[in-house]
């Protein structure tokens, strides 16, 4: 009963053949293009520091493009739906399916499973290949584009609280009572939260408690003087090792287990996770969503292309699959803040435009 949705075998392998083509053709057209862009946006950058040349350039491309195909997947096959199926309004080759006995649904079921086969390797390309190249990338671009340490552990630009006091780090190494921050900056707030004191330092080491600021330099904002201190100075005196321990997470870096094992550690510190939970969940909806897009798109394939709203339908179905991710991102946004639950934020928008997408397709096919 199961095979009985889908057309005949010949039919089913063109469809899908003509699909993944299309998708192919979409997403190398799309990674083509705005690699390009980028790549002239951050070449300066990358050039600018001492060494670096056309390899360093070919470096970054091999970095950044798996993440532009994670991103822009989807979009490929939004693309490829419209085009699949205009092209084959347009030649009466709809007309001639549903003229043998086929729903709009028997239709598309080549290119849903195509589909379904697109987003499961888009979930295992993304766990495999994006997340460490992110995690490089990210790495690398935190080093202005220099040499990456080999010490594991090495933080750039770290940001943490002391209170209600603010220490900025440009690089912590080692862990434990070894750690050791560089270029430290360390800013002592008042109870309304304005700066009366900045502390500048080359160097800081554990104190237990609080952190010793060696080359230290006192700037007072209230008389605005500035003096250089003789001794090292104790800074920090609630910050401990543990909150350097828990690191900033970029979700898009780590895999689902690896991410998994952050928010835990979070949840167990207290720290707040609804974000990255519901950056969790996005890690399976959002490859998922390429199943949507034959749907949303569908529009563009039923209907009479010699009415001369082929276009119009075209348009429609562009504008379902990108009003998607503009919610997508909306939610996704509203979790952070913890306007929705995590799993909400995740999978409503997906529910919300299966739902609108199955309404169309019915409409259209009625």
């Amino acid at each position: 009963m199961l095979l009985d949705f889908f057309p005949s075998h010949t039919l089913t392998l063109y469809l899908a053949k003509t699909f993944i083509l299309r998708i192919i053709a979409a997403l190398a057209m799309l990674v083509l293009v705005l690699m390009m862009l980028d790549l002239l946006s951050n070449s300066a950058d990358i050039l600018a520091y001492p060494g670096n040349g056309q390899g360093d350039l070919l470096r970054y491309v091999s970095l950044r493009v798996p993440q532009l195909v994670a991103q822009f997947l989807p979009y490929s096959v939004l693309l490829a739906t419209i085009i699949t199926l205009a092209t084959l309004n347009q030649n009466s080759e709809v007309v001639s399916m549903k003229a043998a006995g086929l729903s709009a649904h028997q239709i598309l079921a080549p290119l849903l499973l195509t589909a379904a086969v697109v987003a499961c390797l888009s979930f295992v390309f993304n766990e495999r290949v994006v997340t460490r190249a992110t995690g490089t990338l990210t790495a690398w671009e935190d080093s202005d584009f220099g040499p990456i340490p080999d010490d594991p552990s090495t933080r750039s630009n770290v940001y943490l609280a002391d209170g209600k006091d603010v220490l900025l780090a440009s690089i912590v190494t080692g862990t434990g009572a070894n750690t050791v921050m560089e270029g430290v900056t360390y800013y002592e707030r008042d109870p309304n939260g304005m700066i009366v004191r900045q502390l500048r330092g080359s160097r800081a080491t554990f104190a237990d408690p609080g952190w010793r600021l060696e080359e230290a330099e006192q700037f007072d904002v209230g008389p605005a003087e500035q003096q250089k201190l003789a001794e090292p100075v104790v800074i920090a005196p609630e910050l401990g090792l543990d909150q350097l321990e828990l690191r900033s997470v970029n979700p898009d870096a780590e895999s689902l287990p690896e991410l998994s094992r952050s928010i835990q550690a979070l949840d167990e510190a207290g720290r707040r996770t609804s974000e990255l939970k519901g950056r969790w969940w996005h890690k399976i909806s959002g490859p998922l969503s390429a199943v949507l897009m034959p749907l949303l798109g569908a529009v563009a394939g039923f209907g009479l292309a010699r009415s001369g709203h082929l276009f119009a339908r075209a348009v429609i179905g562009m504008a379902l699959g990108f009003a998607y991710f503009v919610v997508d991102n909306a939610a996704l946004a509203m979790g952070s803040f913890g306007g929705y639950p995590p799993l909400l934020a995740a999978w409503a928008p997906f529910l919300l435009f299966f739902l609108i997408g199955e309404t169309v397709l019915v409409r259209t096919e009625e």
